[in-house]
């Protein structure tokens, strides 16, 4: 049979443990009738007698003694369970989810060093893809992302930093094709791009509105092979400058302009927003955004 009216067992487990209709009526807050109506029905389903009647109340049957150990059980861990959402909240441990744009590892992996050797209880799941992960749907507890403000329903947005962005390129590109002297000297360059061409960086879109397309000649759909293609001298090449800045591997040709940058966002969901663990990861990033010289910070909201 399937038990499908979880009334009922309630009503027979405080019967069993009380040992009286009135007393469990008492503790359910229902009519004695009611207590009564729910044990019968129950019996009738199992087809046993779960309780002997009898004057001074109702005494369990070996039927009713299983359900008063199952029911017992059941309690214990509804109220174990009950404990641990509502201390949830305190710690700063278990699962932490934490996503962004590829190429922010410079901005964020020092944060999540930080917040793991201050709460070693943590556990971190780090995501990187340029998609838009739903925080409604409990993808990411902290969304570090990228350009216009984040406009969904029911997340707390904070701006983080500016993140810059520069030109580079290898030394074998530079040894086989020259150095830019500038902005002017783009023209007969060769580039690495998107192969998205709605792309929202502002440096892929001042590229398409600068230079002629065919200047772009080798083209990927994500950023590491972007970064690879730059690295072994196919052409030039966009990178954030957190990131690039560190790389043997590649030459700034051209430095950081405003019209390449893009705003970084903190982004939470309003429900876990308060909780412990989202604000000392939101802290910790903060913390490594404001020292880190490659970003400029954004003036408080």
């Amino acid at each position: 049979m399937n038990f499908d009216n979880w009334d009922e067992i309630r009503t027979a487990y405080q019967v069993a443990r009380v040992g009286t209709v009135s007393g469990a009526a008492e503790v359910l807050g229902v009519h004695h009738a009611t207590v009564i109506r729910h044990v019968d029905s129950l019996e009738a389903r199992l087809g046993t007698k779960l309780f002997q009647r009898h004057p001074r109340g109702y005494t369990p049957t070996e039927a009713g003694l299983q359900l008063l150990s199952v029911g017992q059980a059941t309690e214990d861990q509804f109220n174990q369970l009950a404990a641990r959402i509502a201390g949830a909240g305190e710690e700063v441990s278990g699962e932490l989810v934490i996503t962004s744009l590829p190429g922010l590892s410079g901005l964020v992996m020092p944060a999540l060093s930080e917040l793991m050797r201050e709460h070693p209880g943590l556990e971190i799941r780090y995501l990187t893809d340029p998609r838009v992960f739903r925080l409604e749907y409990g993808e990411a507890h902290v969304a570090v992302r990228a350009g216009s403000r984040p406009t969904e329903p029911d997340n707390v947005v904070q701006p983080l930093a500016v993140n810059a962005a520069a030109l580079y390129a290898a030394p074998s590109y530079i040894e086989r094709y020259g150095r830019p002297s500038g902005p002017d000297d783009l023209r007969g360059h060769r580039f690495v791009g998107t192969d998205t061409r709605d792309s929202r960086a502002p440096y892929y879109r001042w590229l398409t509105a600068n230079l002629p397309p065919e200047s772009v000649v080798f083209r990927a759909n994500d950023p590491e092979s972007v970064l690879a293609a730059t690295r072994a001298g196919i052409g030039l090449g966009f990178q954030p400058v957190i990131e690039a800045r560190h790389d043997p591997q590649l030459v700034e040709v051209l430095g950081p302009r405003p019209e390449w940058e893009s705003t970084l966002w903190l982004v939470t969901h309003i429900d876990l927003h308060r909780t412990h663990k989202v604000q000392a990861a939101l802290k910790a990033l903060k913390a490594v955004a404001a020292q880190c010289e490659s970003l400029r910070v954004p003036l408080p909201e």
